[in-house]
């Protein structure tokens, strides 16, 4: 896929649904009572293979143009799967479900495409097999596939060494099949969906600061779910409008979970001129609508709490510094490095080889922003992120950058080219 510099982003656009919220809504649809209508539900990849993955296990799922019905069989109506179970590249999949799997009555094997091969799943072995669960890495190097003989889990206190919505839902979600209260403490706070959303469907669950306890054995109830835009896709219009002389661009129903929404507080350090309007709520989840403005920027730092609420953003926010004055750091983001991709790695790489000044550290990266970028051929390395990044670069440097392997995006945001260049 090829880009050159574009002409002004004008007008509005609509973001698809938020890809960590439309996962989870079919997992608990699937494990509650009744039905689940999900409406805006993101049909990427990576969710789908969700859909797949509870197919497998006896969910009747049906899926019509403006929604998804997911007919729950219950807490404990999952059925023995009648094949692996294939989560692609989906990590979100694959540990999330690893939680639910360790509270079965049967045995499951799980596995993805080389990526995910590669992912490490010790972060949810550890725990799981603490709460009695057998869980065991096929390959012996703690990634997948992993073999999980489900059993009676018990409850624990989990002191999680990172800060990740994946990890401390997975625990959560074993928690609903375990024998008293589990409870997952991590350094700083990460995404909370999954809390939000297992409280609506009936669940027992507190949060006091870094700490979220969950009571077993609820009576989920399946829900209506609107699913409100990915703040990480909007991430790639904010950055182009900023960029992009000239633009003013609405940005529609994007979800603005105070969990998720550190790149809007770090743009605005950076001299971003962005309106949050319309301010509403889905469910349990705050809604808005985004005006974003061409804006000069300068750099920052970005490190500490704030990284998890931006772990997704910090690709485009990366692409942004390049562009704007001054210098920026980024720390505390070797979490980066056990993404699809080594993200860090590629970051140095692609902004280097695009002209950046751009120096990376052993978790994060200085840039040295202001000095004129121009095009590129840059792997996509199959990671939509890196692709979406990149493709946001190529529209505001010199010449024509070309992104191979570049089809990666539909994993979250299928038709995005279309919507970054037909404006």
């Amino acid at each position: 896929m090829k880009f050159r510099k574009t002409e002004a982003l004008k007008g509005e656009v609509t973001i698809p649904g938020d890809k960590s919220i439309s996962h989870r809504a079919v997992m608990l649809g699937a494990i509650s009572r009744g039905t689940t209508r999900i409406t805006n539900f993101l049909r990427g990849a990576d969710c789908l293979s969700t859909i797949a993955c509870f197919r497998k296990m006896g969910i009747s799922i049906e899926e019509f143009p403006e929604e998804i019905l997911v007919h729950g069989n219950g807490l404990h109506g999952l059925h023995a799967p009648t094949d692996i179970l294939d989560v692609g590249n989906s990590g979100t999949t694959a540990r999330l479900i690893s939680g639910i799997l360790a509270g079965q009555s049967f045995e499951s094997t799980l596995t993805g495409d080389a990526s995910i091969c590669r992912r490490p799943m010790k972060r949810i072995i550890t725990p799981l097999s603490m709460m009695g669960a057998d869980v065991k890495s096929l390959r012996e190097n703690g990634c997948a596939p992993l073999a999980i003989r489900g059993s009676r889990l018990q409850g624990i206190h989990y002191e999680s060494p990172v800060a990740s919505a994946q990890v401390k839902s997975c625990v959560l979600l074993a928690g609903l099949y375990a024998d008293k209260e589990t409870s997952v403490t991590e350094p700083y706070v990460s995404r909370d969906h999954s809390e939000r959303m297992l409280a609506s469907f009936g669940a027992d669950i507190k949060t006091e600061n870094c700490t979220v306890t969950i009571q077993p054995e609820p009576k989920l109830t399946g829900q209506d779910v609107a699913v409100p835009g990915d703040i990480s896709s909007a991430a790639y219009f904010i950055a182009a409008a900023l960029l992009v002389p000239g633009s003013e661009l609405l940005i529609k129903n994007v979800g603005i979970n105070p969990t998720r929404d550190g790149i809007l507080g770090v743009c605005r350090r950076m001299g971003a001129d962005i309106a949050i309007l319309n301010k509403r709520e889905h469910g349990r989840e705050p809604v808005a609508d985004l005006l974003v403005r061409y804006s000069a920027l300068k750099g920052t730092v970005i490190e500490g709490a704030e990284i998890p609420t931006l772990i997704d953003e910090l690709p485009v926010l990366a692409v942004l510094a390049a562009f704007a004055e001054g210098r920026t750091v980024i720390r505390d983001a070797q979490e980066l490095k056990v993404k699809e991709s080594n993200r860090l790695d590629i970051l140095v790489h692609h902004l280097s080889a695009m002209g950046a000044d751009v120096t990376g550290t052993e978790d994060g990266m200085i840039i040295r922003g202001g000095r004129p970028l121009h095009g590129a051929v840059l792997e996509s390395h199959l990671d939509h992120r890196i692709a979406m990044s990149f493709a946001v670069a190529g529209i505001a440097a010199k010449g024509e950058t070309e992104i191979l392997q570049a089809d990666c995006v539909d994993i979250s945001y299928p038709g995005f080219y279309r919507y970054l260049l037909e404006r």
